[in-house]
C-alpha cells in the first residue's frame, strides 16, 4: 500500500494528507527530512566525513544523483522524529541508538523533473554524528539496494568543492540542505 503524505501550508502547519505518486504528480508541497550522518575522526576528534548515497537507477525522480544519506517522508499520523528513526536504519543499517539526530533547519524548495514530477517540500534537515572506532577507516553501514546504488564516507571540504565544480551530479535539494547540515560543524 502507497504511504499517505502530509500535505502542509508554507508554515508547516498539516492541511491534509495525499497518496505518494499523486502528491508528486500534483506537484503539493509536502513534510520532508534530509537526514546527514557525519563520521568524528578518533584522533584529532573534528568532524570530517559525511556518508552520501547515489541514488538506486529506480528511483521515481533523481535517480544516479548523489544525496544526503538518507531522506524520506513522514507518513500520516507519524511525527518528524519517529519517521526519521524508522527510515535511518532502513536506507543505511544505521540505528538512532547509535546516532542520535537533531534538527538543524528547515527549508522549502520545488524542483519539476522530465517525468512530469514535482517535488515540492518542507524539507527538515537532521543532522547525527557518529564516532568511528581507532581500528576503523569509516563507520559500519549497510546499503539498501532498493534506495542507493552507492553508499560512502567522503571528505567534508572535498564534497563542498565538488558540489561547487559539478552541482548537476546532486539531487536538488542536497545542494540546499548541505549548508544548513554543515550548521553541526
Amino acid at each position: 500500500m502507497e504511504d499517505e503524505l502530509i500535505l502542509v501550508n508554507l508554515n508547516d502547519e498539516e492541511v491534509g494528507t495525499c497518496g505518494k505518486m499523486e502528491t508528486h504528480r500534483r506537484g503539493l508541497l509536502h513534510r520532508a527530512f534530509s537526514i546527514f550522518v557525519f563520521s568524528r575522526d578518533p584522533e584529532s576528534g573534528k568532524i570530517d566525513r559525511l556518508l552520501i548515497q547515489k541514488r538506486a537507477a529506480g528511483k521515481y525522480h533523481s535517480a544516479g544523483k548523489w544525496a544526503n544519506s538518507c531522506c524520506s517522508h513522514p507518513r500520516a499520523g507519524e511525527n518528524l522524529h519517529d519517521a526519521a528513526a524508522r527510515r535511518l536504519p532502513e536506507e543505511t543499517g544505521i540505528t538512532f541508538e547509535r546516532c542520535p539526530l537533531i534538527e538543524e533547519g528547515s527549508f522549502i524548495y520545488r524542483a519539476p523533473f522530465d517525468n512530469g514530477l514535482v517535488e515540492y517540500e518542507y524539507d527538515h534537515v537532521l543532522t547525527g554524528v557518529i564516532k568511528r572506532d581507532d581500528a576503523e577507516t569509516d563507520v559500519a553501514f549497510t546499503r539498501n539496494p532498493e534506495e542507493a546504488d552507492e553508499m560512502k564516507f567522503v571528505d567534508i571540504a572535498w564534497l563542498c568543492e565538488d558540489v561547487k565544480d559539478s552541482p548537476g551530479d546532486y539531487a536538488p535539494w542536497f545542494i540546499t540542505a548541505l549548508p544548513i547540515a554543515m550548521r553541526r560543524l
